[in-house]
């Protein structure tokens, strides 16, 4: 499952870099064309940049709520709760050598 949302990341973050280079050529023929400055082009694109990582940004965080969300109903514990677990069996059997 947890490959899968990496895979579907890495595809989102994929998808974003060839779009950007779309735009970016979209953008060097309106120059060409003299429908816009290079200057114009040039904020066009960084615009679309910021967009894109914000956009980025805001899915990463609705799948990790998502994923979040899910292992809570099927009652998975988190890697915090199975290390306090851990720890704690480490002490009772540190203790149970001692009494011995």
């Amino acid at each position: 499952m947890f490959d899968y949302i990496r895979k579907m990341t890495l595809a989102g973050a994929g998808l974003a870099i060839l779009t950007t280079e779309k735009i970016q050529e979209v953008m060097d023929d309106l120059v060409k064309k003299g429908a816009m400055t290079e200057t114009e082009a040039r904020e066009t694109v960084d615009e679309y940049i910021e967009k894109s990582k914000q956009v980025k940004k805001e899915l990463e965080n609705k799948m990790e709520q998502w994923v979040t969300r899910f292992l809570n109903r099927l009652n998975i514990p988190t890697r915090k709760e199975i290390d306090e677990i851990n720890e704690r069996l480490s002490r009772l059997e540190k203790t149970a050598v001692l009494d011995k």
